[in-house]
């Protein structure tokens, strides 16, 4: 399986751009298909699959958040959105909209291509031979399998969201705190840019319908970060 090429999505108007990250990205030995525009990146993901999507928010045709949407109502496919944007709000929005990474432009190609690695290494854990299931009350993750139910429903959910609830749920109780867990999922520091840990969250919350509120597993730890409970020991 290592030695399986990965086909990457490349979404990006500039053709300079495009053209430059492409060449790269081949020269580490990735399958790429370029695109130019928003319609043309849904048609190309309709046509066949990739491991990996990299995508320009500003795009004709299609804008990159309608695309990163439909894209994600399909599927768990690790999505790293690149643009020229660099507002914090903006970062949120395309991390909520389930980007599972962020880079604002200009960037380095070395750094995109370690971004790639992180990614696709935490999206194919399925080396480990041996199976590792844990059950939570309703919730079951299934970490070898990579697959989560609730009540029995299975649950779809990013590279990214699912490396964080395994992280969080492998030691019940024990509190992180964002940096921590920014470093731990993302796989390297991110520019210590923690809020997209707060986003993350919110998008698991949703997902396994735990309610911030009165939560069932997720907790807030206010001013550090969070920690995740094992709903039977608290009864206890």
């Amino acid at each position: 399986m290592s030695s399986e090429v990965r086909r990457i999505l490349l979404v990006e108007d500039e053709k300079a751009i495009r053209d430059a990250v492409a060449a790269y990205l081949e020269r580490e030995n990735y399958w790429v298909t370029a695109v130019g525009d928003g319609q043309e990146a849904l048609d190309e993901f309709e046509k066949r699959s990739f491991d990996l999507v990299i995508l320009d928010l500003m795009l004709p045709r299609v804008s990159g958040e309608r695309v990163c949407r439909v894209i994600r109502d399909k599927s768990d496919v690790p999505i790293i959105m690149v643009t020229a944007k660099g507002e914090v709000e903006d970062r949120i929005v395309g991390l909520e909209l389930g980007a599972d990474d962020y880079l604002v432009k200009p960037f380095s190609p070395r750094e995109l291509v370690a971004r790639v690695r992180a990614l696709l290494r935490r999206a194919h854990i399925d080396s480990d031979p041996q199976r590792e299931i844990l059950t939570f009350g309703d919730l079951v993750i299934d970490i070898s399998g990579h697959k989560v139910t609730v009540g029995g429903n299975e649950v779809d959910l990013t590279a990214s969201e699912f490396k964080l609830l395994t992280t969080l749920s492998r030691y019940p109780g024990r509190v992180y705190s964002r940096m921590e867990l920014v470093e731990k999922v993302l796989g390297y520091d991110f520019e210590g840019y923690e809020r997209t840990i707060d986003s993350h969250i919110k998008n698991l919350r949703a997902k396994l319908g735990d309610d911030p509120r009165h939560p069932t597993w997720l907790y807030t730890v206010h001013g550090i970060g969070y920690r995740f409970e094992d709903p039977s020991k608290q009864d206890k």
